[in-house]
């Protein structure tokens, strides 16, 4: 599993407008983005009975992990099951596909079919579905700016309208409706590899900023 250095913000609009110009002029926007330059997210979190996952986020434990269904710009042809792990301030992720239907089967609970998927990621998830608990917990939506930089292997991205399902798990349904998780934050969010360029390094930097350890998924459980 590789890992993969970090760096969080918490930023205002104003931060949000300049780094906006200053990729732009230095990186390339992801290709899965729509004209505008963004596109939508739609995940859907799992925790245990007694919220472990939530539990080491606020708890700051050094090595933990969480499991996430996602799709974007509402399309549901193609679906990602993803194992997100922290390490040592450190991130990695790994992850399968995964079909509308088989998606569904496990918002719905039907899991037996998951242990002869041969899929590393719908094994996992299934044993530890057995053996913690593991349920899907609550949705997380929200807005993405995605840029990228080849050398480093650079990922920016600026994420804000984060909005939580509340007590809707049945991601796959449009009608499921999502609202404002608190007060309206937006995120800049870095991550590299060995290095990181000093032109990007530049281009993201922010003067009384400090990184810090912002959540979706936490703060989408602000209601429960």
């Amino acid at each position: 599993m590789d890992y993969r250095n970090e760096w969080k913000h918490e930023i205002s609009y104003s931060d949000l407008i300049a780094i906006r110009q200053r990729m732009r002029a230095v990186a390339k926007p992801d290709i899965h983005t729509k004209p505008d330059g963004s596109y939508e997210i739609r995940s859907l979190y799992f925790d245990t009975p007694t919220d472990r996952a939530l539990r080491e986020k606020i708890d700051g434990v050094n090595e933990r992990e969480k499991f996430r269904i996602r799709y974007y710009n509402g399309d549901t042809s193609v679906i990602h099951l993803e194992k997100k792990s922290k390490k040592n301030g450190l991130g990695s992720k790994i992850s399968d596909s995964l079909t509308r239907e088989e998606a569904q089967a496990i918002v719905d609970g039907r899991l037996d079919w998951m242990i002869s998927s041969k899929r590393p990621v719908v094994i996992e998830l299934y044993s530890k579905m057995m053996s913690q608990g593991l349920r899907p917990k609550t949705i997380v939506d929200y807005t993405r700016e995605p840029f990228v930089y080849e050398p480093g292997n650079v990922r920016v991205t600026l994420d804000y309208n984060i909005r939580t399902g509340l007590f809707c798990t049945d991601f796959l349904n449009p009608q499921c409706v999502t609202i404002l998780a608190g007060e309206p934050v937006i995120i800049l969010e870095v991550k590299w590899d060995e290095f990181l360029p000093s032109v990007i390094r530049s281009a993201v930097q922010l003067e009384g900023r400090s990184s810090g350890a912002f959540s979706k998924y936490r703060a989408c459980r602000i209601y429960g």
